[in-house]
């Protein structure tokens, strides 16, 4: 199973339902039980798109939420009930925008708690700054990273680790795939002494789009891609998936 994660970011209104009903319709058509979608569009949109999708394969999640389980008095903010009830089934946690906006270890550590507690499955994301390649400590970041949020007593089936390099996001640069492929065995090694051997989908994200996909499907020990900007565009989206399965 492969996993395509859509990532909309702040874009996407009430109108955007026109490309999620391109990309439904791709699935239905396809019919393939080799890959899962999923998109995450901004909070005012996943009560929406879970009705629309709610007799579909493809799921909604929420890019982020608040470190708190229900309800507090914390204006502007999004609980992990609150996602839930509004339909959604994933939520991205530890994302480097957010990480930069002020989620630490502690926060990040809340926000999986409550999201595994609610039966939501996290996407947890992590990956080093261009400071921390060039100091090639990658290694090290991606470890403390792991070992700081995740918990033996999380169940590793509802997991999603993603790995996305801050330095790759936006910028139109990838890992060479010798060296991603050393970054993705690393933390699937990780994962598999935390969880007794067991270990979850192990993703990759950072300016992934439908011509660069064609030189990461040869890396097999990816398990599938949190996709960004392209994933704003249904035939961008669609591609990806189609390019990685020609």
């Amino acid at each position: 199973m492969k996993f395509f994660i859509g990532n909309w970011k702040m874009f996407g209104i009430l109108s955007s339902k026109k490309i999620i009903e391109k990309i439904n319709k791709f699935k239905t058509k396809d019919r393939s039980n080799n890959y899962k979608i999923i998109i995450t569009p901004p909070y005012t949109l996943i009560e929406s798109f879970a009705k629309k999708f709610k007799n579909s394969n493809v799921a909604i999640g929420a890019q982020n939420c608040f470190f708190k389980e229900k309800f507090s008095s914390n204006t502007g903010a999004i609980s992990p009930f609150m996602i839930k009830k509004s339909g959604a089934s994933y939520v991205i946690v530890g994302h480097s925008d957010n990480r930069a906006e002020g989620d630490n270890d502690e926060k990040l550590k809340l926000k999986l708690n409550f999201c595994l507690k609610l039966n939501l499955r996290v996407i947890f994301c992590i990956g080093e700054n261009k400071k921390e390649k060039q100091k090639k400590i990658t290694f090290k970041v991606l470890g403390k990273q792991l070992r700081n949020v995740l918990s033996k007593k999380f169940d590793p089936n509802k997991i999603i680790v993603a790995y996305e390099p801050v330095w790759s996001i936006g910028t139109g640069l990838v890992p060479k795939n010798k060296d991603l492929s050393k970054t993705i065995n690393f933390i699937k090694s990780s994962l598999r002494k935390l969880y007794n051997y067991k270990c979850p989908p192990v993703l990759y994200g950072g300016s992934v789009d439908e011509k660069n996909i064609n030189q990461l499907k040869n890396l097999k020990e990816i398990d599938g891609f949190l996709i960004g900007g392209a994933s704003k565009s249904s035939k961008k989206f669609i591609d990806i998936i189609k390019n990685y399965y020609r």
